[in-house]
């Protein structure tokens, strides 16, 4: 009799983005992204890395799926980078570019290997930045536009697609604390019209993809599953933890409440926390916005690496609890919480209904090879396993989880922090790119095969 909570048809893979692994940041006539300019700021990114080759995916995308197909992965999520496809972000089309994905779908799909393709993580038009970016009304329409190039090239073989990879992310550390890309520090009045935009342009694409895909889409979004870990699991401290999420506490003047990112393209509303929050600094919303934001969509991606703790503190307002001293941290130092893949999405269950993908969830290690040529990872076993297995009680809790993707299939450019974070299964020699599979890629592998039995084993 299975211990495994995981119901048949789940959905297990890998995940990675285009800026991250592709390179050939300067192929034929593709355009540059805001990634491409940001890297050059002096002292944006650690040892003055850039993902000018990143993991040179480009070029060795055959080998990278042909290990994947090995290992017996059997989804891989990816992402376009926009101005591959169109340099100036609206306009012409780079066919060039285009057909380096429409041959990446192909390669996948006759190793029998299922994509899931998210049209936008974070590789943004330079051109259109330079006419203001998600800052500008227009910024839905060319959205839409890109999306409907990309439906209409591989939507005959693609039926999985997420529109828009951590809103959160991009906005805020890219515009707000100009730590990413474009590297800004824009008021919150700006945050929140860009923010706007953003959850526009989701709404135009999820129409575009209905009306025009040649097969029946299944369509989602990636966004940051922020959530709070209960210190204890009193129902005082389970609501602390529900109001830390949803409500509007917390740094960056609220600008990470899930309330604010979610509600609006889930629930077509904009939580009441959010008027009493930032009064005039709200931007116009019309009630065709609202309308074009909530447009129905198939399941709930969720990006899921780590979580404070609450209680209920005093006044009955959320309280942080600090973690002790000398617990496990991942190598970019987040705290290994595996709690997190239990409490997050049971509250996003509970309050959007959608089934839930976990599409990115992985450990930051600090891996070599050894001398015996092979990639050891023990800490990276641990700490998936731990994962999911609280991802299985969730399930088991009644928590409608449908798929788990791990970040990531390659060790690739982890944003700021370089080339140093390592997130791959598989090991890549930055110099030589030479792919070593580590342990942990043939562990998630039995895993995968036994469908999640196989994390029972010796408990």
């Amino acid at each position: 009799m299975s211990r495994s909570h995981f119901p048949p048809d789940f959905v297990w893979g890998v995940a990675a983005a285009s800026y991250q692994i592709e390179g050939a940041a300067y192929e034929g006539e593709k355009g540059p992204s805001v990634w491409d300019e940001f890297v050059k700021k002096e002292g944006a990114i650690a040892n003055h890395d850039t993902g000018d080759i990143a993991c040179d995916h480009f070029h060795r995308y055959e080998e990278d799926v042909a290990i994947m197909s090995e290992l017996g992965y059997p989804v891989y999520r990816l992402s376009i980078n926009w101005p591959r496809v169109i340099p100036a972000g609206t306009g012409k089309v780079y066919a060039d570019g285009l057909d380096f994905y429409d041959r990446l779908i192909d390669t996948l799909l006759a190793k029998n290997i299922t994509p899931y393709v998210t049209l936008f993580h974070w590789e943004y038009p330079q051109a259109l930045q330079e006419k203001g970016g998600w800052l500008n009304p227009d910024s839905p329409k060319w959205f839409a536009e890109f999306t409907q190039v990309i439906v209409d090239k591989l939507s005959d073989r693609v039926q999985n697609w997420i529109t828009i990879n951590e809103p959160q992310c991009f906005l805020v550390l890219g515009h707000y604390d100009g730590v990413h890309a474009p590297g800004l520090k824009m008021p919150v009045k700006d945050i929140l019209a860009m923010a706007h935009h953003v959850f526009i342009a989701h709404g135009e694409a999820v129409k575009v993809i209905r009306s025009s895909a040649r097969t029946k889409p299944h369509i989602g979004l990636a966004m940051v599953g922020s959530t709070f870990i209960p210190f204890t699991d009193t129902p005082e401290d389970i609501e602390a933890a529900r109001q830390a999420l949803f409500g509007f506490h917390g740094r960056s003047e609220g600008l990470w409440s899930a309330g604010l990112w979610f509600d609006p393209m889930l629930l077509g509303k904009y939580p009441e926390a959010y008027y009493r929050a930032y009064g005039d600094q709200i931007p116009d919303i019309r009630p065709e916005d609202l309308q074009t934001m909530a447009q129905p969509i198939d399941f709930l991606g969720l990006n899921i690496y780590t979580s404070p703790q609450v209680r209920k503190g005093p006044g009955g307002q959320p309280e942080i609890v600090p973690y002790k001293t000398g617990m496990p941290r991942a190598h970019n130092g987040w705290p290994v919480t595996p709690k997190s893949l239990y409490w997050g999405p049971r509250f996003y269950y509970e309050r959007y209904k959608l089934p839930i993908y976990i599409t990115e969830n992985g450990l930051a290690n600090q891996d070599w090879v050894s001398l015996d040529g092979k990639v050891h990872d023990p800490q990276r076993i641990d700490y998936l396993r731990r994962y999911l297995l609280e991802l299985d009680r969730a399930i088991a809790d009644g928590v409608n989880v449908k798929g788990y993707l791990q970040w990531s299939i390659l060790d690739n450019f982890e944003w700021a922090e370089g080339y140093d974070k390592r997130f791959g299964l598989i090991y890549v020699d930055f110099e030589t790119q030479k792919r070593t599979v580590k342990d942990s890629a043939r562990w998630y592998a039995n895993v995968i095969k036994t469908n999640g039995e196989a994390l029972f084993e010796g408990i």
